[in-house]
């Protein structure tokens, strides 16, 4: 039985694996010596700072997101402008890029098109909080980082998770760290989303621009990505793998209606760690509060939880000697 169980953890998680085949392949360099013309040269500079450049692909996330149709110079010298909106979730490509120190407000101007076939320019700081560019993964973090977002979550796992935690408690029904089941993999799941979000954050504070590049050219390949970015990916496949574990040895160990409500209850206590250590860590104490979680939980698990014995008639687990629960035999 365990053989077969980590047989299919292994196949799922070579499963997994497989997905993350399609990565941003890195730059090549050309051999020899190449020269390039000013303007590629600035085109170079330009996306090592800024992370994009001519021919990359925006989706507009705010409403909308509205262009001008004249050059900046002409905006600049306070010249008749004409503009034009584009919609929420539209397609934009950039097309030109100018960089005018005269402009007080932002010296950078982007270009942009739309599938319609319209040019526009914008100031790349309005753009850029308007825009997502056109990945899913960019804009999955895009959406979980949000502030209305972030504060809607820790105001909704609160009282949700508060009154069902209260309800499990009372009906004593079991709860992962309080009234645990014997199997280690929920209180793995729990401190490796602790550890996923601490290094999220992390990663945020002490790498912005890694961050950044990461953003705007995402990867689910840990093996393409800089050192504390490939990690904080390695716990995010951590955490499905071990997710997929923890269902899986949920459902033999309780029956289907327990092991639902196990598993809420799981899954509300890895949306407080997710929020706490997000949150946490941005201002240092989220390393102070990860070590102190990693050994209350170890500590649990290892001196209330874990079964050291097996009853010797129904060979169930026992926490201690004496007399079995399910069978009614005495062990010595």
């Amino acid at each position: 039985m365990l053989k077969s169980r980590c047989l299919v953890i292994l196949l799922l998680s070579c499963w997994l694996l497989t997905l993350s085949s399609c990565y941003r392949r890195p730059l090549v360099r050309p051999s020899g010596n190449v020269e390039f013309t000013e303007k590629q040269m600035d085109s170079i500079s330009f996306a090592r700072t800024h992370h994009y450049t001519m021919n990359f692909n925006f989706v507009v996330s705010a409403d909308s997101v509205m262009l001008t149709r004249q050059l900046p110079e002409e905006m600049l010298s306070d010249l008749p402008t004409d503009s034009f909106a584009v919609r929420r979730h539209a397609q934009l490509v950039v097309a030109d890029v100018r960089v005018l120190p005269a402009d007080s407000v932002d010296s950078v101007w982007v270009e942009l098109a739309d599938v319609n076939g319209q040019f526009g320019w914008i100031h790349e700081s309005e753009l850029l909080e308007r825009v997502d560019p056109d990945d899913p993964i960019s804009q999955f973090i895009s959406f979980f980082s949000d502030e209305h977002m972030l504060i809607f979550m820790v105001v909704f796992v609160v009282i949700l998770v508060g009154y069902g935690l209260r309800k499990l408690l009372r009906r004593n029904a079991h709860l992962v760290h309080f009234n645990d089941i014997d199997t280690f993999y929920p209180t793995l799941l729990t401190l490796v989303v602790a550890t996923a979000a601490t290094a999220y954050s992390s990663v945020q504070l002490f790498v912005p621009d890694e961050w950044q590049e990461f953003y705007f050219h995402p990867s689910l390949n840990p093996f393409s990505q800089t050192t504390l970015i490939a990690f904080f990916l390695a716990t995010v496949w951590a955490t499905i793998i071990v997710a997929i574990a923890a269902v899986d040895d949920t459902l033999r160990h309780l029956p289907i209606g327990e092991a639902v409500l196990y598993l809420l209850g799981l899954a509300g206590i890895c949306a407080v760690n997710y929020i706490v250590f997000t949150v946490s860590t941005l201002y240092y104490i989220g390393y102070l509060l990860l070590f102190a979680y990693i050994a209350f939980a170890l500590w649990r698990y290892f001196t209330v939880t874990k079964s050291n014995y097996l009853c010797g008639n129904c060979g169930q687990q026992l926490k201690k000697k004496g007399v079995c629960p399910h069978c009614g035999a005495l062990n010595e």
